[in-house]
């Protein structure tokens, strides 16, 4: 099933799709024009991970890490389905990530590989923006990079783990004006979401609604201040957003 979070006259609601209709938990059927859009869940702790993808690193003149290259994501940072993103005027460079999110359902400690997908909730895409201006370097990437206000869309749907049949084999794509810019598999992570499970349990506690963004394949273009960029994740959907300007960008 397909879950999302939605403002409609001023009161939040959870929605469900339904023959592609928009359907509330109160069981009234919505317009898309009618609502907005939140993220699908409430994060809890988001990690996130930098150079999961080797031919991403290749394009960025990195090596794929030895042991996975986590940091975290404040909760300023998600905003959802069909928001705007901000570029602040000094950037140079600002590219998006099409990201898998991993969503844990249940508390998870010292986690093996073999049993980790039962710990899994479901997925939704993250577009986890990146200002390439502040990386300092490889082991100090993404505080500055990755924790901007509204710098990371999430959603439109949250999706049953148990509705994506093989979630290391899926398709992801990017498109900035209705130009495809980045195509890649699940199936490319260098540690795949068993190991990061197993890895990320091992030496803390993962609690339900925690989230692991899993990294993007090659294909990061730099976007502009009108720029309208799509991701999407086959089985999952397709999440819009749309860059502005500091003129238009309210704190």
């Amino acid at each position: 099933m397909k879950r999302a979070r939605v403002v409609y006259k001023g009161s939040i609601y959870k929605a469900e799709e339904q023959q592609g209709n928009i359907k509330l938990h109160n069981g009234l059927f919505v317009s898309e024009d009618d609502i907005e859009w939140l993220p699908p869940i409430e994060p809890g702790t988001v990690f996130a991970l930098g150079l999961n993808y080797s031919d991403h690193a290749n394009e960025l003149s990195f090596k794929a890490p030895e042991e996975p290259l986590v940091f975290l994501k404040g909760p300023n940072t998600f905003t959802g389905h069909r928001s705007q993103t901000h570029r602040p005027s000094d950037v140079t460079h600002m590219h998006y990530e099409c990201e898998l999110g991993v969503v844990i359902g249940k508390q998870a400690r010292n986690v093996k590989r073999s049993d980790a997908y039962d710990y899994v909730a479901g997925y939704t895409i993250g577009n986890d923006y990146a200002f390439r201006d502040y990386l300092e370097n490889y082991y100090r990437p993404n505080l500055r990079v990755k924790n901007r206000d509204h710098s990371t869309p999430l959603g439109p749907w949250f999706v049953d783990a148990s509705d994506i049949v093989d979630p290391m084999n899926l398709q992801l794509r990017t498109y900035v004006n209705g130009e495809m810019t980045q195509e890649g598999s699940t199936k490319d992570m260098v540690f795949g979401i068993p190991s990061l499970i197993e890895y990320l349990s091992g030496f803390m506690t993962l609690n339900p609604g925690d989230m692991i963004l899993t990294g993007t394949p090659k294909g990061t273009v730099d976007t502009k201040v009108g720029d309208e960029v799509v991701t999407e994740i086959e089985g999952i959907g397709s999440l819009h957003n749309t860059i502005i300007g500091d003129d238009e960008f309210i704190y």
